[in-house]
């Protein structure tokens, strides 16, 4: 007689459960890792910023900051219309200019887009006794065309973009960071290092967590993918050979 065996269908059932809850977890960490915007109507999103490419010459000449990163303003301001809407806009590389200071303890990125009258601050900050650095301000000022009267937001208790010192800091991952209620920073393909440059170069780079766990849902997935593989063959030879020893020779 042909028999088929438990444990097979055992391993399956477990297998496309962990698959199941792999899903699960993809999906909790794409809502964790967006922040919600303001709840007025937004503009037309204009997709994902072109990269640009900055830095700051220190005193003695060499480069003492740098920044890679595609960078995308989210502002709700009141229009002329004296309606409350909210913007999304790209900063444009080839319209931004960098400026700013590098002092030993802290270092101030100012971005100034003359075409759209916005100017945005990033102050980084050290921390001696951890040896971390960290953005711990955000400030923007803007004029567009459709404002009631200027927009001008700051926040000064900020931890964000954070390394430690002697490496840049990198991520490859979308991020939202939020500076004030009517302000956000989407942040693309961030690499920067604040401090301690060597010969104008990145250092090692420390990845944020996004991409740590990005690798690690990664290798779940192709583990659970393997597995489910093995599993399928060890059933199917399993069954193949049962089904030889069902039937007897008289």
């Amino acid at each position: 007689m042909k028999t088929t065996g438990a444990v097979p269908i055992r391993f399956l059932t477990f297998t496309l459960h962990l698959i199941l809850l792999v899903e699960a977890a993809l999906a909790v960490r794409q809502s964790l890792t967006t922040v919600a915007p303001p709840t007025t109507e937004p503009h037309k999103n204009p997709g994902k910023p072109e990269r640009g490419q900055y830095q700051l010459t220190g005193t003695n000449g060499s480069v003492c900051l740098m920044a890679c990163m595609g960078l995308q303003l989210n502002i709700s301001f009141t229009a002329s219309s004296n309606k409350t809407v909210q913007n999304v806009v790209n900063l444009e590389p080839n319209d931004t200019k960098a400026s700013g200071s590098c002092l030993k303890n802290n270092a101030t990125l100012q971005l100034s887009a003359d075409a759209i009258k916005t100017n945005l601050t990033f102050v980084f900050t050290l921390n001696e006794t951890t040896s971390k650095y960290f953005v711990s301000e955000i400030s923007l000022s803007a004029a567009w065309p459709d404002m009631k009267e200027p927009f001008s937001a700051r926040n000064s208790s900020l931890h964000y973009l954070g390394a430690t010192l002697g490496y840049s800091y990198m991520c490859r991952e979308e991020q939202t960071l939020p500076v004030v209620k009517d302000l956000s920073i989407n942040t693309f393909q961030v690499q920067l290092q604040p401090f301690n440059l060597t010969r104008n170069q990145f250092a090692t780079a420390q990845q944020c967590q996004l991409d740590q766990d990005d690798m690690l849902i990664a290798i779940v997935v192709g583990s659970a993918l393997a597995g489910l593989v093995l599993i399928v063959l060890v059933a199917y030879l399993i069954g193949r050979r049962r089904s030889h020893a069902g039937y007897q020779t008289i």
